[in-house]
């Protein structure tokens, strides 16, 4: 077997029993990241020479005595890292090098794990396909025609091409559950603050939440172990201490409770994902699980809240880059000169920019330098979130809509609450439909913002959900979504542990890569 066919954890043994160095795993990764990553594009940002050069000391170090870690990893480029471009994929933070990183990067990096670069996504978080980048689509490994999914469609299409064993992404709306689906692989969002969000660019701070992306269920109780804790960097973080989540991997569901809920089983669910789902809940059944139909029914007008509440959110975060702390000023400087339509694998340095749109004269006033700056470094997304956000927070507007959508956010927790009383955790499809054509959707919003109708019940509600493989629809992933109680992380983890016992999906590989996108 092939270093990059070994997971994780896998990959955590070797190295830890000495079978293999640090700098032998970093190459293997780095070799597959330029053999594919030219049709994949899962990458805005290839940390190669810092990568050898960490793994060299570790394997140093490793000579001494010590054991640490060296498992290479990815970052959506959302997160911080300092002295590494970090641009939310929008070219109005091109070029920006933060002077700390994230908590979850230094966590992961102290550990000793390697960073191999950051990974595409939809411009701040905004979207379901990674179509949204300012920089380039990604594509999915099982179709290279198809998106991998969004907003961290470049960390899961990365893990399902074997260019890393594992990635973190962020969910605001089912950011990391969806491209996971899509891609055939593990994807978790933890409980709202479980995990720190500092060093995380904030889409909408009620919501975001990071987490891992992995081949399966143990890489993601593995990596959870890392990430997960108090941070009092974080204000949100909440104040409980993470067990050990690899305690939890043991295939004994004997005796749970799940819930059907009939809202996310309904109108615009693709019937052979309601299909292969419903097999999944069987298979579930058989490990001794009793599967009952239940309700949440607030949750119909769950995809209205979320368009309310994160918008609101969001042109209150995205005020901040106005030409003058960050990324890309209208009229001032000089940007990077036109290139190619993405980066070399190996290369370190941020995508071409908005060339010389930024090398002309000052602008007239202030005014002038933020429409400008805004209206040249934003995509279409981002401003149409901005001013849906700005419109519901509006004097006249506020009690109307943003009230009304938190009121209904309450009940929405509410419904989640009572389900809880008498299940043990909740299950339905991860997405209504398997990964769509590349620009099927990307001028109907509308229909986009219909493929986080089943994950984001969850993230309203601030609950721990994971996606998992549950077969195949088209030839495509389907995934298996499992929500819980807040803080119920090793439950689910145990759940979807049992699963993948009996059964084979997450260890399907996509077809032969290499191929350029037609």
């Amino acid at each position: 077997m092939k270093l990059i066919d070994r997971t994780a954890s896998q990959l955590a043994t070797l190295l830890q029993d000495g079978e293999v160095t640090r700098s032998e795993v970093v190459e293997a990764f780095l070799d597959r990241i330029d053999a594919v990553d030219e049709s994949v594009a899962a990458f805005l940002h290839v940390t190669a020479d810092r990568a050898r050069r960490l793994a060299r000391a570790a394997d140093k170090a490793a000579e001494g005595g010590a054991t640490p870690g060296g498992v290479p990893f990815a970052l959506k480029d959302n997160m911080c890292t300092r002295g590494i471009p970090t641009t939310s994929g929008s070219r109005i933070l091109e070029g920006y090098r933060p002077p700390y990183s994230a908590t979850v990067a230094s966590r992961l990096e102290d550990a000793g794990f390697i960073l191999l670069g950051k990974t595409n996504l939809d411009e701040f978080a905004m979207g379901s396909s990674t179509e949204n980048s300012g920089y380039f689509p990604t594509a999915n490994p099982w179709d290279l025609r198809r998106v991998p999914g969004g907003s961290s469609g470049g960390s899961a299409a990365a893990v399902a091409a074997f260019e890393v064993p594992f990635a973190l992404g962020s969910d605001t709306g089912g950011s990391i559950r969806q491209p996971a689906s899509f891609c055939g692989v593990v994807g978790l969002k933890p409980t709202y603050g479980l995990v720190s969000r500092y060093g995380l660019v904030a889409f909408a701070s009620s919501l975001d939440q990071i987490g891992p992306i992995t081949r399966d269920v143990t890489d993601a109780a593995m990596v959870l172990n890392l990430i997960a804790g108090p941070d009092p960097l974080d204000s949100t973080s909440a104040r409980v201490r993470a067990p050990d989540y690899t305690q939890a991997l043991v295939p004994d569901v004997d005796g749970l409770v799940a819930g059907l809920p009939k809202e996310l089983f309904g109108e615009g669910i693709d019937p052979e994902v309601k299909a292969r789902v419903s097999e999944a809940a069987g298979v579930l059944g058989d490990l001794g699980v009793q599967v009952e139909e239940c309700s949440l029914p607030h949750a119909t007008y769950a995809l209205d809240m979320y368009y309310i509440i994160a918008p609101a959110e969001a042109s209150s975060n995205l005020a901040r880059y106005d030409g003058t702390r960050y990324g890309f000023r209208y009229g001032v400087g000089e940007s990077p000169a036109e290139g190619p339509a993405r980066p070399e694998p190996g290369g370190e340095d941020p995508p071409p920019g908005l060339a010389a749109e930024a090398a002309r004269p000052g602008p007239a006033d202030l005014l002038e330098m933020y429409v400008e700056t805004r209206r040249r470094g934003f995509g279409p997304e981002v401003k149409r979130r901005i001013m849906l956000g700005t419109y519901v927070l509006s004097a006249g507007y506020y009690d109307a809509y943003y009230l009304r959508a938190q009121k209904a956010r309450t009940l929405l927790r509410q419904d989640f609450e009572r389900a809880f009383s008498r299940y043990d955790f909740l299950i339905s499809p991860t997405c209504p439909t398997v990964a769509f054509p590349l620009g099927e959707k990307v001028d109907d919003p509308l229909q986009m913002y219909l493929a986080d109708l089943c994950t984001i019940p969850a993230s309203l509600a601030g609950l721990p959900a994971l996606s998992l493989p549950c077969g195949f629809s088209q030839g495509l992933p389907v995934g298996l979504q499992l929500m819980g109680p807040p803080f119920s992380e090793e439950l689910l983890l145990r759940v979807g542990f049992a699963y993948e016992q009996r059964t084979d999906h997450h260890t399907k590989r996509p077809p032969l890569l290499g191929v350029k996108r037609r």
